[in-house]
């Protein structure tokens, strides 16, 4: 089952190297550059 990248919006496969953990949930990225961004403001884009 596919997921989309909270940043970007693109759909995304679960990767471990691309994963991570914000109050409970694991979000996945297409991208490191789409995680740092996720992981410096992580409130921002979580649903």
């Amino acid at each position: 089952m596919g997921m989309n990248d909270p940043v970007c919006g693109m759909d995304v496969e679960e990767d471990p190297k691309l994963r991570s953990p914000y109050k409970g949930k694991k979000y996945y990225f297409c991208s490191e550059a789409c995680k740092a961004t996720f992981d410096k403001n992580p409130q921002a884009y979580a649903k």
